[in-house]
């Protein structure tokens, strides 16, 4: 059975965009989750956050029940086991649908995402439906990387904007902004993929949708503690699932030329 603590909600929130979730996916972050948490509560205190914990083996969600316990702020959902990464976001998004916040913001554990570049991507969130904490915008900076990480998600990017014809510089990055009016126009009932692949998946969808996306660059770090969750499988599905999307765009395009049906037009900035 899926587990939850849920305190008491009270108004308030992000002026301009309103009240905000912080969804920090776990699965064995123990030396991570406290540290990532103190730092959101320091540079954006008005966002909540939600923990969602896969049943970590190494007490991750005890931790987080502390967490939770001496902060209001802080709330845990235990799931009942390692489902990924997408479908960890997905639980994160119905949870903040179901309890009225307007925007959902995700987040990796690990400290790679820098809590204080949070106040930046909820500004931009003011005049944009969706907001990517991209690493490949002008004024990004990456942080101890190493050169295999750097050229392949340099060249996953790459790939993803030609065969995707979306012009986002980091379809596969993970610090994000949604509004949940946004989520609303997304099909999320038909994401199918996980880890790596998620995230273009999202990008693609909010593409097709015609919401509004922006970039905000962001700084990058390489973990400091923990395993990192990137395998060779996780990129190989990427891959695969880029590349059945792009055949799958352009025949509709095809189709609809051919019927004389407008492509419609996407708003970017």
């Amino acid at each position: 059975m899926i587990q939850a603590t849920d305190t008491i909600r009270r108004p308030g929130g992000v002026p301009g965009v309103g009240r905000v979730l912080v969804v920090i996916p776990t699965y064995n972050e123990a030396d991570n989750v406290a540290a990532i948490v103190a730092r959101v509560r320091r540079a954006a205190p008005a966002v909540e956050i939600l923990i969602a914990d896969d049943n970590s083996p190494d007490g991750t969600g005890a931790i987080a029940d502390d967490l939770a316990g001496a902060d209001a702020h802080v709330q845990v959902l235990h799931r009942e086991g390692k489902q990924g990464l997408g479908a960890a976001y997905l639980a994160g998004f119905g949870w903040a649908r179901e309890r009225g916040y307007h925007a959902v913001v995700e987040m990796d554990a690990d400290g790679s995402h820098a809590p204080e570049d949070l106040p930046a991507l909820l500004e931009a969130a003011r005049d944009a439906d969706v907001v990517i904490g991209s690493r490949w915008t002008r004024g990004a900076q990456l942080v101890n990387w190493p050169l295999r990480r750097l050229l392949l998600s340099r060249c996953g990017n790459l790939y993803a904007r030609l065969a995707l014809g979306m012009p986002v510089s980091d379809a596969t990055g993970g610090y994000r902004v949604y509004k949940v009016s946004a989520l609303d126009a997304i099909d999320l009932e038909s994401v199918c993929s996980q880890g790596y692949s998620f995230q273009v998946e999202l990008s693609r969808l909010a593409h097709r949708a015609g919401v509004r996306i922006v970039e905000v660059p962001i700084t990058f770090a390489e973990r400091e503690r923990g395993d990192s969750k990137m395998s060779p499988r996780i990129v190989a599905e990427a891959l695969w699932r880029i590349t059945t999307w792009g055949v799958q765009d352009r025949r509709q395009a095809l189709r609809r030329s051919l019927n004389g049906t407008p492509t419609g037009q996407v708003r970017w900035p």
